[in-house]
């Protein structure tokens, strides 16, 4: 049944104060048009891509030499170059203010808490950048991190930036073997780590594994005190340095930045590994900022002096778009540790506290807080907050409504998704439109987003996969030591000729909006018939014996049959009665197509270090094929419940 009206609708007035309305009329008067709507905006920005990336550029005052030439090869994807003849800085774009006004607000679980302002962050910047340079790092050298989301992180980030220096990271918490597995690839010149960090409520010691990391990368490291003793830990790595001693040398001074092209590598970003070694996907500093910057300034709107918030580790991209948030002039707000340490409220106290103006999450975190019993609407003063993201996976229809009721309702709640291959969004949220329950808003300024069939034929109200039609600049720019560009074309071209496949199975909405219904290769195909695993989900993770999900297609008898593992409430068991009340649910919620044929109670779902379940190494464990990256999981031990399950044989 669809919803007849929406749950939140923009006032004329908040429309016409926003930023992306201001870039409407900018791009009205600059080049004669006529444009009344979102959706005249986009179109023009897809079918007039020159013009557009342009006006961003200019309507968010890009430091750097943009060039003559604006987009070649326009038309074949792989061969398209943006702003080919620019050449601009990533850092110096985010420290384009000084100042005593707070550039970064951190807290940990640990109780810890700290405020950088735009002076202290550019003076420790300064220094970094100079040691770098006196260990001979300068342009295309990488620096690989296993950092937790600190200020201290952004710092060496855009000090490497700075000089042309590429930069990689991820969180604490992986596995010795899932390090190595990422950075072992790429090489780094400088290993940079932490000596402890905080967790659910217990102190984690790295110490041992920063040593292991270290020597077998076979690059100096430095050591970054957070939590533990980190003279202690550098001690312990032959050629290793504190951050104070690795500093000690220089004082801060004026910062220094090297324009580089605009197709100049900034980051290596990770896929998730979960089949095999991860790809190492290579970002432009160009494409990476000019993205942000187009999502910061006019999809979240935010301007100077606002404040960003994103749960999120260094292991996730979200931490790479968080970072960016610099470059709109905002104060960016970090967090390192349990969102649920030492209850729910946590998160909600320090938007409280210091009057986040976006707050964003995963949809896993609403609908955790969901189940918790919490209500912060009624607990805490949430009127500074005027926008609400959530990625990651799908928002249920039931996340959408819950936040309205029970966190805020005068609030654009802006479910978005993209990903690590394109350190963004494709499809997101604008303010100059409504919000439908359960759907994304619509696509992204500048991406040519469709929903396509199995024939290469738009469709709408329909499900098909998620592709992008035209070149864009978040494009990556390579795989890392993928030098004929096979791996790069087989992730995203071998579907479709000259047409980006992104992997989601997704829906045009009446309304104009994108619903995702799961990852393309985890869809269900009983009898035949495409189904997406969120549609499931979607109906049993609301039902209050019900934890979480996961569901996948088994083989059998020359068909698939949808299995359906639960991971149940405290104190809850899988009875006769429940099995019925979940098919019941499913059937009614979904369709009769939807209902498993098998369900199945687990006492653990795996999942990556960002918090996505792994309908994938799951379906390999059941078919008795080997899971051939554990080490990307954040619990790979729960993958021994799904081994030789007699359920499974009959």
């Amino acid at each position: 049944m669809r919803d007849n009206k929406p749950l939140w609708v923009p006032s004329q007035g908040s429309i016409e104060a926003s930023p992306m309305y201001a870039f409407m009329q900018a791009c009205n008067r600059d080049h004669r048009l006529a444009m009344a709507s979102y959706p005249d905006l986009h179109a023009w920005s897809v079918s007039e891509r020159e013009a557009f990336w342009t006006s961003v550029w200019d309507f968010c005052e890009v430091k750097g030499e943009r060039g003559p030439r604006t987009l070649v090869n326009r038309d074949v994807m792989l061969a398209a170059r943006f702003f080919p003849d620019a050449t601009l800085n990533f850092a110096e774009n985010l420290l384009s203010r000084h100042g005593g006004d707070d550039a970064i607000i951190f807290r940990g679980e640990d109780k810890v808490s700290d405020r950088w302002s735009w002076d202290r962050l550019r003076d420790l910047v300064s220094r970094l950048q100079q040691a770098l340079r006196g260990r001979g790092i300068g342009p295309g050298d990488r620096i690989a991190a296993m950092m937790p989301n600190i200020p201290e992180t952004v710092a060496f980030m855009l000090a490497a930036a700075s000089i042309g220096a590429i930069w990689s990271s991820c969180s604490p918490d992986f596995g010795e073997q899932g390090v190595l597995d990422r950075f072992g690839q790429i090489e780094p010149k400088l290993f940079v780590a932490c000596d402890a960090y905080w967790y659910g409520g217990k102190l984690q010691d790295v110490g041992p594994k920063v040593a292991s990391v270290t020597k077998r990368l076979g690059c100096p490291a430095v050591v970054v005190h957070y939590a533990g003793n980190a003279s202690a830990v550098a001690g312990d790595v032959p050629g290793a340095a504190t951050l104070d001693d690795f500093i000690a040398p220089v004082s801060a001074g004026p910062l220094e930045f090297t324009r580089l092209p605009f197709s100049h590598p900034l980051y290596i970003l990770f896929s998730s590994g979960t089949t095999g070694v991860p790809k190492c996907i290579v970002h432009s500093a160009g494409g990476t900022l000019l993205q942000h910057l187009k999502e910061h300034r006019l999809h979240c709107g935010l301007q100077a002096g606002d404040r960003l918030f994103y749960f999120t580790t260094c292991g996730w991209m979200m931490w790479n778009w968080l970072v960016s948030g610099l470059a709109a002039g905002v104060t960016i707000c970090l967090y390192d540790g349990s969102p649920f340490a030492p209850d729910g409220n946590v998160l909600f106290d320090y938007a409280q506290d210091e009057r986040f103006t976006v707050f964003g999450t995963s949809a896993k975190y609403i609908d955790a807080v969901r189940k918790s019993g919490l209500t912060p609407r009624a607990s805490h003063d949430l009127s500074s907050l005027r926008l609400m993201t959530s990625t990651g996976s799908p928002l249920s229809p039931e996340g959408f409504t819950f936040v309205y009721e029970g966190i805020k309702e005068d609030l654009q709640l802006a479910s978005i998704s993209g990903g690590t291959d394109i350190v963004s969004c494709f499809v997101l949220g604008n303010p100059m439109q409504p919000v439908w329950r359960g759907e994304i808003q619509g696509p992204g300024l500048g991406l040519a987003m469709d929903v396509w069939d199995d024939e290469g034929k738009s469709v709408r109200q329909e499900k098909g996969e998620l592709v992008c039609t035209k070149a864009f600049p978040a494009m990556p720019i390579m795989f890392w030591n993928d030098p004929e560009g096979a791996k790069y074309r087989a992730a995203y071209f071998e579907r479709f000729d000259n047409v980006w496949c992104h992997g989601d199975f997704a829906e045009w909405t009446e309304h104009g909006g994108i619903v995702i219904h799961g990852r393309s290769d985890a869809t269900l195909n009983p009898g035949g018939v495409r189904i997406g695993t969120a549609e499931i989900y979607n109906q049993v993770e609301q039902m209050e014996e019900v934890d979480e999900a996961l569901c996948i297609g088994q083989d059998w008898e020359d068909d698939v049959r949808v299995v359906l593992f639960l991971r149940l409430a405290a104190g809850v068991t899988l009875t006769d009665d429940l099995v019925k009340a979940v098919k019941t649910r499913i059937r009614t919620g979904a369709s009769p197509r939807h209902v498993p044929a098998k369900i199945i109670a687990v006492a653990d779902i795996p999942r990556t270090k960002s918090g996505k379940i792994v309908e994938l190494a799951v379906r390999e464990v059941v078919h008795g094929r080997p899971v051939k990256n554990k080490e990307a999981l954040a619990n790979p031990e729960a993958l021994d419940l799904y081994e030789g399950l007699a359920e499974l044989r009959v």
